[in-house]
């Protein structure tokens, strides 16, 4: 299929730590600074070399895939995406295997609720056979690590190392200049059954292409931003529009409305009364009307009267009434009090 890059985003995980959000919508198609997670997720890769040709390999879950194709062929049109369906969760290996023909050439893997801040105009003369994206943090225990020589090669993927000096933790980015030797590890992964609980683990199956004699090295970020779960988006979000990923260049004043920037407010909303920000995200054709808000993520055709609102994702079309509350409320919902 040519040496253009493909860029495999795996999203077929049932989301439950964002429920009720992620009862009616994946994942992926949850708001934060003005767009969805998954919009921010393909900014990932505007430095990559020869962008305009690359494609895109989505492995969904049956439930989801219709709506994450319509979202690309509504605001990604122009981009080439293939779709693989994975019925049975099996860790990330499996769905990796799911894509095998798609995998040729260059292949990037990012994982659609964790983004990060890195420039892959490199890639355009990389030699090594992979790379895994790291960022040093003090305490490395309960992540998965990369252990490195004096050189800088990997030598092996480590989960939840003992050692805190081994501290180079995985991001869940990754570059590998093969495809098809990744599927070979991960074939070998599946015979020897180097699985947990049932899951093949994408870093097994790293470790087997080191073991194979693959070179292997890693390149940092200092930007590590999670969307897993409710605490972890707003603080997304919170950084996003702090570093200006926000609609908030022509906000309009409004009689008895106080702005407290950074916030991220669409055309269509109407807001009476109200102090919105800092840090609050608004959804299109969301009514506020004698409201405090921060710290928030509101979704689109909400209605809020009379509360303050402060640390809370808020889903779509849902009415509010009533006294102040920490809110965590799914779609189409109503509350009044």
């Amino acid at each position: 299929m040519g040496s253009n890059y493909k860029i495999v985003i795996p999203m077929a995980g049932l989301g439950s730590r964002m429920r009720p959000h992620t009862w009616i919508r994946p994942k992926p198609l949850l708001y934060l600074a003005g767009k969805t997670v998954l919009d921010h997720a393909l900014e990932q890769f505007a430095s990559l070399p020869a962008l305009a040709e690359a494609e895109y390999v989505f492995i969904v879950s049956p439930n989801q895939g219709d709506l994450i194709q319509e979202h690309m062929q509504t605001m990604h049109p122009a981009k080439k995406v293939h779709f693989v369906v994975q019925e049975h969760m099996r860790g990330q290996s499996d769905a990796l295997a799911l894509a095998r023909e798609f995998l040729t050439g260059p292949i990037l893997i990012a994982f659609s609720d964790t983004l990060i801040e890195t420039d892959l105009a490199f890639l355009k003369d990389e030699k090594v056979d992979g790379i895994a994206w790291v960022k040093p943090m003090p305490d490395p225990r309960r992540f998965g690590v990369a252990e490195t020589d004096d050189t800088g090669r990997v030598l092996r993927l480590i989960e939840k190392p003992q050692d805190i000096t081994k501290n180079l933790v995985l991001v869940g980015f990754y570059y590998f200049k093969q495809g098809e030797k990744l599927i070979a590890a991960i074939d070998e992964q599946v015979k020897r059954d180097i699985s947990l609980k049932g899951e093949y683990f994408l870093a097994d199956a790293i470790n087997v292409m080191i073991e194979q004699g693959a070179a292997l090295k890693t390149h940092h970020t200092d930007v590590w931003l999670d969307a897993g779960i409710p605490e972890a988006l707003l603080e997304t979000n919170r950084y996003l529009l702090e570093h200006g990923r926000c609609q908030c260049a022509d906000l309009e004043p409004i009689d008895g409305v106080t702005f407290i920037p950074p916030v991220s407010i669409p055309p269509g909303t109407e807001i009476e009364a109200s102090v919105v920000g800092p840090h609050v995200t608004l959804g299109e054709g969301c009514h506020l009307k004698n409201v405090v808000i921060r710290n928030s993520i509101i979704e689109a055709g909400t209605h809020i009267t009379d509360m303050v609102v402060e640390g809370s994702l808020i889903g779509r079309n849902v009415i509010l009434e009533g006294k102040p509350e920490r809110l965590n409320i799914g779609d189409n919902s109503w509350m009044a009090r």
